[in-house]
C-alpha cells in the first residue's frame, strides 16, 4: 500500500485538478475513478514491466503493445528495467509500467494514469489481465479491431482507478447439450466474458439430448449418445425437424479450450448432470438403466425424462466415478458441478436394485424427504467424497438440499432465490442463478412476438435487461449468511437456440449488464448510464469484433 501511495503522490500532480476528463464508458464500472485534467499518448510509448512479474503476465503485456502497435501504426516496445519500482516511486520513469504490489486483493488492480507515466499495478494474473481490458475500454473502439487506425486519438485520460470485484464468482452457464456449438464459437463466448470480466464458464456437457465429451473409457457416449435422430419443431410435441445433430469435443479440444479459457482469467467448471438428465448416457449403454426402462434413444424433445440411471447397482456408480475420474483430469478448477436437478425418482420405488441399496442403508421416508430422495443424497454425498479425492469441491443444482448434504457442498440456486437462501442459513457456500433473474434463455421483452421464438412463453417469465440488472444477490439474506454467497451465474439453455447468431442474440447485451451486478458494488448502479455505454461504446466494440446483439428498446 505505501508503493501505492507514493506512485499517486508522485504521478497526479502533474495533472492539474481543474477542469477534469469525464469518466470514460468503462464495464462493469470500476469501484473508484478519479479523474484528473490532461492526456497520456500511448501511441508509440514505451511499456515496462518490473522483472519479477512472471512469464504469463509479460505475455500478456506484450500482446497488448503489440496491439498498440498495430492499430495506432508505431511501435510500442517493452522492456524490463532493473529497479522499476523504485523508479516509479521516485517519479523518474516514463512510459507504461506494469508493476506488483502485493497488498492489491485478488483480481484487483490499480491503474494511475499522468502525462508523463502510467502505472499498471495489481497482485495476480488476473489483476493485471483486467487493468488491460479497462485500458482497452478508455482507448479508441478500434483498440479491437485489427487494422491501422491514424485517425483516432490514441491517448489515455489522466486519471485514478483502484477496483476489485464484488464478488469472486462470476459467472456464465453454457448449454453446448440441447444444441452443439462449435469450439470457435465456445471461443468467441469466452472472448466477449473476459472483456467484461466474467471469470466462470460453466460448461454444461451432458444431457438427454447429447453427450459431449470424449471418454476414453466409454467410447459409445460418443459414438451413440452425442447424436440425436432430429429435433423437434418448437412446442410441437411429436413433431421432429429429420436433421440429424449432434458433435462432442475430443480431449485435446477440452484442453485447448480450457487454455484459451486460463489465458482470459476464466476457469471452466465441468458439469456432467447426474443421475437425471442422462438418456443419452442410457441410449449408449442401456444397461444402466432401471428394470422395466427403456428402450432408449437420445432424446430429439425436451421437458424431463422419467427415465434415469439405476444408481442401486455398484456398475452404474462405478460408471459415473469412471466419467468424472476423466472429466476432472481435463479441467484444473477447483470445482465439479455434478448436476442433480429435475431427477424423477418414480423408477427408483420399483427398480430391485433401487430398493435393495434403500434397505442396504437403513434409509426412510419421513416429512422431510423419501427414501428414494435420500437415495439420491446417496449419490451426491458419494461422487462429493470421490471428487474430493481428485481435489475438487462439488457444485449441484439447489434440489441437493432435498433431504441430506454433506458439509463442503456448494448450492446453486435457480427455483428461484429461496434455495440459495437457505443453503446459505444451512452453512453452505451459494452461487445464486435464479431463473426468475438470470435465465437469459427467456425472451428479452415482455411483447414475446417481437423476440424470436424462445423458451418464455408468457410475459411475466421474460427477462429483460432492466429486470436483469435490477438484481441485488444479496436480498433476502440474513446477514450472519451473506458471507456465503459467492456470486452470480446467468444461464444460457439451448433448446431453442439452435446457431451462433441466435446464441449472441441472447447473450448481448444482458450479459454486459450482468457483469455490473457481480463486479461493481450495487451504489455504483445507473440504469440510463448503462443504457447510454451501451449505445456509443459497447455496441461499437462489439461490431468490430463481429459480435451480433439485441439492439436497445427505443
Amino acid at each position: 500500500m505505501k508503493k501505492l501511495l507514493a506512485i499517486v503522490a508522485v504521478l497526479l500532480p502533474v495533472c492539474s485538478w481543474a477542469a477534469k476528463n469525464t469518466v470514460p464508458d468503462i464495464m462493469p464500472i470500476p469501484q473508484k475513478i478519479e479523474m484528473a485534467k490532461g492526456r497520456f499518448k500511448v501511441k508509440g510509448v514505451n511499456v515496462n514491466c518490473d522483472p519479477s512479474l512472471d512469464a504469463r503476465t509479460v505475455k500478456l503485456v506484450r500482446q497488448f503493445a503489440d496491439r498498440l502497435s498495430l492499430v495506432g501504426g508505431k511501435t510500442v516496445s517493452v522492456a524490463s528495467p532493473i529497479g522499476l519500482g523504485r523508479a516509479v516511486g521516485a517519479g523518474t520513469i516514463k512510459g507504461l509500467c506494469f508493476v506488483p504490489d502485493a497488498s492489491l486483493p485478488a483480481e484487483g488492480y490499480s491503474i494511475v494514469i499522468g502525462k508523463k507515466a502510467a502505472v499498471v499495478s495489481a497482485s495476480d494474473y488476473s489483476g493485471f489481465f483486467y487493468a488491460v481490458q479497462t485500458i482497452k475500454q478508455m482507448l479508441p473502439v478500434s483498440i479491437y479491431g485489427k487494422t491501422q487506425d491514424l485517425k483516432a486519438k490514441w491517448y489515455l485520460p489522466c486519471c485514478e482507478i483502484k477496483d476489485s470485484p464484488r464478488f469472486g464468482y462470476r459467472g456464465l452457464l453454457l448449454d453446448c447439450c440441447r444444441h452443439f456449438f462449435s469450439v470457435e464459437q465456445v471461443k468467441k463466448v469466452l472472448d466477449v466474458m473476459s472483456i467484461y470480466k466474467l471469470n466462470r464458464l460453466h460448461w454444461h456437457l451432458t444431457e438427454d439430448q447429447g453427450w459431449r465429451i470424449e471418454i476414453d473409457k466409454y467410447p459409445k457416449l460418443t459414438e451413440i449418445g452425442a447424436f440425436r435422430n432430429g429435433t423437434m419443431i418448437k412446442r410441437e410435441w411429436g413433431s421432429n425437424d429429420g436433421i440429424r445433430h449432434g458433435g462432442f469435443y475430443t480431449k485435446d479440444q477440452i484442453r485447448d479450450v480450457v487454455a484459451y479459457a486460463a489465458e482470459r482469467g476464466i476457469t471452466i467448471i465441468p458439469e456432467v448432470d447426474m443421475p437425471g438428465h442422462m438418456v443419452a448416457a442410457l441410449a449408449s449403454y442401456p444397461e444402466l438403466g432401471c428394470a422395466g426402462s427403456g428402450p432408449y434413444e437420445v432424446r430429439t424433445y425436451w421437458g424431463v425424462s422419467k427415465q434415469v440411471l439405476n444408481v442401486g447397482k455398484e456398475s452404474t456408480m462405478k460408471f459415473l466415478e469412471d466419467v468424472c475420474d476423466e472429466v476432472a483430469d481435463l479441467f484444473p478448477g477447483e470445482y465439479f458441478n455434478i448436476g442433480g436437478d429435475e431427477c424423477p425418482r418414480d423408477e427408483w420405488k420399483t427398480d430391485p436394485d433401487c430398493q435393495a441399496k434403500i434397505k442396504e442403508l437403513g434409509l426412510v421416508s419421513d416429512e422431510k424427504a423419501s427414501a428414494e430422495a435420500r437415495l439420491q443424497n446417496y449419490v451426491t454425498a458419494r461422487m462429493q467424497k470421490f471428487l474430493a479425492t481428485k481435489g475438487k469441491k462439488i457444485i449441484g443444482w439447489d434440489e441437493i438440499l432435498e433431504g441430506e448434504l454433506a458439509p463442503g457442498a456448494t448450492v446453486m440456486s435457480w427455483r428461484g432465490t429461496k434455495g440459495g437462501i437457505k443453503a446459505a442459513s444451512m452453512g453452505f457456500d451459494v452461487i445464486m442463478s435464479p431463473n426468475t433473474y438470470c435465465y437469459i434463455d427467456h425472451c428479452q421483452s415482455t411483447d414475446l412476438a417481437s423476440e424470436p421464438y424462445c423458451i418464455s412463453q408468457t410475459p411475466d417469465r421474460a427477462v429483460t435487461l432492466e429486470k436483469l440488472y435490477g438484481y441485488e444477490p444479496y436480498d433476502g439474506f440474513p446477514e450472519d449468511a451473506r458471507h456465503h454467497l459467492l456470486g452470480v451465474q446467468v444461464n444460457l439453455w439451448t433448446e431453442f437456440i439452435a446457431t451462433p447468431e441466435y446464441l449472441e442474440y441472447m447473450l448481448l447485451p444482458r450479459m454486459i449488464a450482468i457483469s455490473e451486478v457481480q463486479w461493481s458494488n450495487p451504489e455504483k448502479k445507473d440504469l440510463g448510464r448503462v443504457k447510454n455505454s451501451l449505445e456509443t461504446h459497447e455496441f461499437p466494440i462489439l461490431d468490430i469484433l463481429g459480435y451480433n446483439y439485441r439492439k436497445l428498446d427505443k
